[in-house]
């Protein structure tokens, strides 16, 4: 028998998803910078992503946790014990070419890169279709960057799919720094 038999503090023990609260922001926040550092390192300038500042994050988190700006607007947080290891937003699609009624949109999926493969990233994916499901959303939507393979082959193997709408971001506003990115969706009937 191991000497590790029964040892449960691996990245599997006391993990769980739940609605945010505002005291979760600042956890949110040191996640999303951590992310965004990670992501964007070839699309940004260093000193635009040294600037990402957690503090400015989570006062943002604190205040639209506290006040939704949409009953059906939902933050969900993956947690490995009681710390925030991911997060996910879900509400009604901005899309101009959907019905917001009946489609839902996780508008972000964010792991921290530290904690990535650790399950939190499918127990959030899961999470945010049962609630967009539980908030009679019947179709659910997410848009990803359009190279990242990664992200689409785990949204794939989810059962998401494509739906050919594609769109292209100017993270700049000036054209410099140009995002294309491509729309999944998966029906949420059960």
């Amino acid at each position: 028998m191991s000497a590790h038999a029964g040892h449960t503090d691996g990245p599997t023990a006391d993990v769980s998803v739940r609605v945010g609260w505002a005291d979760d922001a600042p956890g949110i926040a040191a996640v999303q910078v951590s992310a965004w550092r990670k992501e964007y390192a070839e699309l940004l300038p260093a000193e635009v992503l040294d600037s990402f500042d957690a503090e400015q994050f989570a006062a943002a988190w604190a205040t639209s946790l506290n006040s939704p700006q949409d009953a059906r607007n939902r933050v969900l947080v993956a947690l490995e014990r009681n710390t925030v290891r991911g997060f996910a937003v879900t509400g009604p699609s901005a899309d101009p070419d959907v019905d917001p009624v009946a489609h839902g949109e996780i508008s972000e999926l964010t792991v921290d890169p530290a904690t990535t493969r650790h399950g939190h990233g499918s127990r959030l994916v899961q999470a945010c279709a049962d609630t967009l499901r539980a908030d009679r959303f019947s179709t659910a939507l997410v848009w990803l960057n359009s190279d990242d393979d990664v992200r689409r082959a785990f949204l794939t193997a989810a059962g998401w799919a494509p739906d050919g709408a594609h769109r292209e971001l100017d993270l700049h506003g000036d054209g410099t720094v140009r995002v294309k990115q491509v729309r999944l969706h998966t029906d949420l009937a059960e």
